[in-house]
Formats: C-alpha cells, sequence, structure tokens
C-alpha cells in the first residue's frame, strides 16, 4: 500500500487544530485509504485504539448509523474527558442531515474530526452554513505520475508515463498491474456509479423528491462530449448546440444543470479564463479536464485521443495537486495554456508533445515572449531534444517535471 505522504502531511499539519479536516475528491481516489493511513499513524505516535473511531458508512454494518440520531448516540457515548479522540467519517454525505452531528461534536472538547465526501454539494450546503470558517478542505485526487511511479518502481520513467496516460491514477488500477479486462471492468464501475448514486443523490437531496429526474443516457452523453474536448474552450451554449446536433433535444438551462453535477462530483474541472495584461478573470468561455486520464480512456472512443490533450489535462491536475490557482490564459488574440497564481506570484506555462518543428516551437513560445512581465514563464513537453533556456523561457521535460526533477 503507497503512502499517500503529501497528503498524510498536510493532515498532520492539521492534527488537534480546533477545525473540522474535511478530505474530498473523485470516487476511489483513496481518500478511505488516507483515513486508515492516518489513524494507523496515530497509533504509531500513542493515541489508544478505543481513542480512534473509524466510521466508513457505505459499510453494511454501519447501516443504523444512517440515522442522525443514531450515529450522534453511538459517537457521544465513547467521548473521553481526559483524553483526545480522533474521529473519521468516511463517506459521511450518506447521512441525512449529518451537518449537525458534526457540529455538536465540534464544540465537544477533546475532539479532532476527519471527515471525507464523494461530493462538493456537502460543502455548499448546510455544511457550510453551520461550520462556516471552521472547516478547512483537502482535496484529493487519483495518483499522480510521481506516485505511479513509486508504486511500480519503474526504470524506464517514459515508458511508465506512457502507461499511465493509458491507464490513469486511480489506486486500485495500479494494484491490477494493467490488466486491460480488469481495468475497463473496474472503471466502468466506478463511472456507473458516480452517474447512478453520486448524481442522482445529489438530485435526491436538494430536491427532496422521492426520485431525481436526471437523464442517465444524457449525462453520459455530456460526459463523453466534455472527456472528446479537454483542452478545448467550452460553454453551455457550445455543448448544447453539439448535443442538438447530435440529435438530442436538450435546453441550455440542463446542459448547465447536469454540468455542475459532474463537477461537484470531481469527474471534472473548470479552469476559467484569465486576462493576463489586466490580471483579472473573464466571463467568457474556459476549458474543463477530467479527473484522470484512465476514466477519459474509457468514455472516449479511441479515434477521439490526443496525447498534446491528454498531456495538458495530466499537467493541469498536477498543478492543482502543488495548490496553484490555474487560469487559461488570454493575451490579445493568443492563448497562453495555463496562468497560476500562488501567494501573489504567478507562472505561465505552455504544454506540447513536442517542440521539434519549429512552426510548432515559434507557436509555443510567442505568446510567452509578448508578457512584459517577469513572471517565470515555462513550456512543458515531451520531448527531450528541445530543453534549454531561450530567452529567459524554460523549456522543460514534462515527465521530469512531473517527477519533481
Amino acid at each position: 500500500m503507497l503512502q499517500r505522504t503529501e497528503y498524510l502531511k498536510k493532515l498532520d499539519g492539521w492534527k488537534n487544530e480546533k477545525v473540522i479536516k474535511v478530505v474530498t475528491g473523485i470516487r476511489r481516489c483513496g481518500k478511505s485509504t488516507l483515513l486508515r493511513q492516518f489513524a494507523q499513524r496515530l497509533k504509531q505516535n500513542g493515541a489508544a485504539d478505543e481513542n480512534i473511531i473509524y466510521l466508513n458508512f457505505e459499510e453494511m454494518e454501519n447501516e443504523r448509523l444512517l440515522d442522525k440520531n443514531e450515529l450522534y448516540g453511538y459517537l457521544s457515548e465513547r467521548l473521553c474527558s481526559d483524553a483526545t479522540v480522533y474521529i473519521f467519517l468516511d463517506e459521511i454525505q450518506k447521512v441525512n442531515g449529518f451537518e449537525s452531528v458534526v457540529d455538536s461534536l465540534f464544540v465537544k472538547e477533546n475532539t479532532d474530526i476527519y471527515i471525507t465526501g464523494s461530493n462538493a454539494h456537502m460543502l455548499s450546503g448546510e455544511l457550510a452554513t453551520y461550520l462556516s470558517g471552521r472547516y478547512v478542505e483537502i482535496p484529493m485526487l487519483p495518483f499522480s505520475f510521481a506516485e505511479y511511479s513509486e508504486f511500480h518502481g519503474s526504470a524506464d520513467t517514459d515508458v511508465a508515463f506512457s502507461a499511465y496516460m493509458r491507464d490513469g491514477g486511480f489506486p486500485y488500477v495500479s494494484v491490477m498491474n494493467a490488466e486491460p479486462e480488469k481495468t475497463e471492468t473496474y472503471l466502468e464501475g466506478i463511472y456507473n456509479t458516480i452517474l447512478v448514486k453520486d448524481i442522482e443523490d445529489r438530485w435526491l437531496r436538494k430536491s427532496g423528491a422521492e426520485r431525481p429526474a436526471s437523464d442517465i443516457t444524457l449525462l453520459k452523453n455530456l460526459s463523453r462530449y466534455l472527456a472528446a474536448n479537454i483542452g478545448s474552450t467550452v460553454s453551455g451554449r457550445s455543448i448544447t448546440g453539439a448535443l442538438v446536433s447530435s440529435g438530442r433535444k436538450v435546453s441550455q438551462n440542463t446542459v448547465m444543470s447536469y454540468l455542475d453535477a459532474l463537477t461537484e462530483s470531481y469527474v471534472f474541472y473548470s479552469c476559467e479564463r484569465f486576462d493576463i495584461a489586466g490580471k483579472q478573470l473573464l466571463e467568457t468561455r474556459g476549458k474543463m479536464y477530467i479527473a484522470d486520464c484512465g476514466l477519459r480512456r474509457h468514455i472516449v472512443p479511441k479515434h477521439s485521443y490526443d496525447i498534446g490533450h491528454v498531456l495538458e489535462n495530466i499537467v493541469f491536475l498536477e498543478l492543482k495537486r502543488r495548490r496553484y490557482s490555474v487560469y487559461v490564459g488570454k493575451l490579445n488574440k493568443l492563448e497562453v495554456d495555463f496562468v497560476t497564481e500562488k501567494n501573489g506570484e504567478y507562472r505561465y506555462w505552455q504544454v506540447t508533445a513536442s517542440m521539434l518543428e519549429e512552426a510548432v516551437f515559434e507557436r509555443e513560445i510567442a505568446p510567452l515572449k509578448l508578457i512584459r512581465d517577469n513572471y517565470p514563464k515555462t513550456v512543458l513537453t515531451l520531448d527531450r531534444f528541445s530543453i534549454g533556456n531561450y530567452d529567459g523561457i524554460e523549456v522543460v521535460n514534462a515527465v521530469d517535471w512531473l517527477l519533481n526533477k
């Protein structure tokens, strides 16, 4: 079992702080394993077994605890007046009214609370109201390439990266060691579970209806369109037009509602446009990226593959992992793949599969040359022949960058 070191460090940094730690991310990205690893670390550092409570609400034996009153009674009986009790609540959004339980536990002495969820809606509803300013979100993604490479121990990083682009970073896919049939079945299970359970659950909880009025076929068509167009600018109007032209009658409002559902379930991430000259966000069309490239390969027919866009997707996710705010850059009529900001400092990034052709080299470098400030400018590429410094613009091998070399 690979230790998710960076995430464990984040949990360590917040341990015993009077805030609720909320780990969020797509299903099967490793949230449950992370909580178990951290609970084990607490035991190794002296915490008693009886002072660590772990509940996974997808397990049948915890079904009665899906009632908020039962859950609160179970947990409150196990609190201790002279030692910290560490409470881990996995997939807590399945408990209707969990917010009041978490809030009541939070105000008790000697509690340290960690919760996970597979839907961002839990952070935009009553939890935010109850706990405004009293929780910290720790976003989690599937394996980075550095984690994937560490898990497999491959000596040839370029071969390993090819496999990573194909199979993605869901931890259990790595355990299966790229057996194609098993990988496809597993990814299909994740995909269907997200569409049927997470997204329908979202509508059910949001509307209070007995059955949500969701359309799984439309969700699949929409996710297939988004996956095929990662790295391209999209809007509600353009998506609606594409679906209508394919014979699907759908309104733009419905498309936007379903798009929200896919992003709230962490299947896709939006990337807004940023005016580089004015240093401000724009309301015009942005881009969408998928949480895992293996999942994209499962969703999109093979003829739609594009190495450059897949690489761009991987770089986007890595920038998110490194806690940058990430935007699509606009400079007059030119585009910079990513503008990132952290602590008031900006960086500019171009991503391309190869810089070997002179026309491609000039096209990727051109917008960076026009940026007049002195923030770092980097081109990430898979080729190793064009790396170097060109008038202050660094051209770096993307695989080495992903491995922090």
